[in-house]
């Protein structure tokens, strides 16, 4: 079956045979090694400049999300949350869960959001003391400008949260160049991993920061992980047989180079576009501000989402249906993970057929 879906995706023989290496004891110094390697690959992949450290997670990239949202502002002080799909309004959730109070700049679901409205709001507000933005959007497949973001949270003096689930390893950021300081990710997206283990890369100064700041839950507080990680152990138990699946993905991502990832993920979109507008079809975004990995395509007149999906997984493909608002009138194709040219264009002859 071809993933077609924006995780978990397909991996490779090597990802799927990294979890058979054996059963293992999370308190035994095997265990460390192997938590180490997965640290130390984490920050060589996505923050090689700059003091940075990862903390591994076991849970999906929400989880991870949870954690950093919920370990990030200090008493008293409020986050700002760019809301231009679910995956920012799941931020807001989050927040406001944890009883950390929020200002929320919302805009369409197919608009990038704007630096220069985010400065004015840091302007007038000088008790919000964290930025939440989402690299990728999920939604829709757009990119928000995290360069312009970051720069004018960095002016401000404060802090940038990114939600780079969707975005680390198919996407273009600099977390050390664009005055990011905190970002999340998981590994069954574009690092091509299992599911079961989500991360947050941080700045070692935040995350003396945050330990600082009363915990508001026992599994997601952040600054407890680390300190543990710190010490080559975990907190709490870990999944050790996903891990082995995020080593080996690592180690393959290192070896493509996060650059040549990136660039295959965008010459697979290309492909895949250019095939939708053969077929006739209208993709949601601009093309300047699309994703790498995620095209959101508006569904034919006539056409439901069930019926182009069963259709295409008889012939062996997975998509994914539109959000929210857009779920009757779009669908979502992905080409993360492990998948090649010629499963690309088996794909788009499949979607003429189920067309027609």
């Amino acid at each position: 079956m071809i993933l077609l879906n924006p995780g978990p995706v397909n991996v490779s023989p090597r990802v799927t045979e990294a979890m058979l290496r054996g059963d293992l004891c999370h308190r035994e110094p095997e265990f460390s090694d192997l938590l180490d390697a997965v640290r130390t690959k984490l920050v060589r992949a996505f923050a090689p400049d700059g003091d940075w450290a990862a903390v591994p997670l076991t849970g999906s990239g929400t989880l991870a999300l949870e954690a950093a949202v919920s370990s990030a502002v200090s008493t008293g002080r409020k986050m700002l949350v760019v809301e231009n799909g679910v995956y920012g309004a799941r931020i807001r959730e989050m927040a406001e869960t944890h009883g950390v109070d929020v200002v929320v700049l919302e805009w369409a679901w197919t608009e990038r959001a704007d630096p220069a409205r985010i400065a004015a709001a840091l302007g007038a507000d000088p008790a919000i003391e964290v930025v939440a933005v989402v690299h990728h959007e999920t939604t829709t497949g757009l990119r928000n400008p995290i360069e312009g973001i970051g720069r004018v949270v960095r002016d401000a003096g404060r802090l940038l949260l990114v939600d780079s689930i969707s975005g680390l390893a198919g996407d273009p950021i600099d977390v050390e160049g664009w005055g990011v300081d905190i970002c999340v990710g998981v590994a069954n997206k574009c690092i091509q991993g299992v599911p079961g283990v989500g991360f947050v890369l941080a700045r070692r100064s935040e995350m003396a920061r945050m330990a600082e700041i009363p915990q508001r839950s026992v599994y997601l507080h952040l600054p407890r992980h680390f300190a543990a990680h710190e010490k080559r152990t975990v907190p709490f138990t870990a999944a050790v047989q996903v891990l082995y699946a995020l080593d080996e993905a690592l180690d393959e991502l290192l070896e493509e180079t996060v650059a040549g990832r990136v660039e295959r993920y965008a010459r697979a979109a290309r492909q895949l576009r250019a095939g939708f507008a053969r077929l006739g079809l209208e993709i949601l975004l601009p093309d300047e501000w699309r994703s790498n990995s995620i095209t959101t395509i508006g569904l034919p007149e006539g056409a439901t989402y069930e019926s182009l999906h069963d259709h295409l997984k008889a012939d062996g493909f997975v998509i994914y249906e539109g959000q929210g608002q857009l779920g009757a009138t779009a669908f979502r194709v992905a080409n993360m993970g492990a998948l090649s040219v010629d499963d690309f264009d088996r794909f788009l002859e499949s979607l003429g057929r189920a067309l027609a």
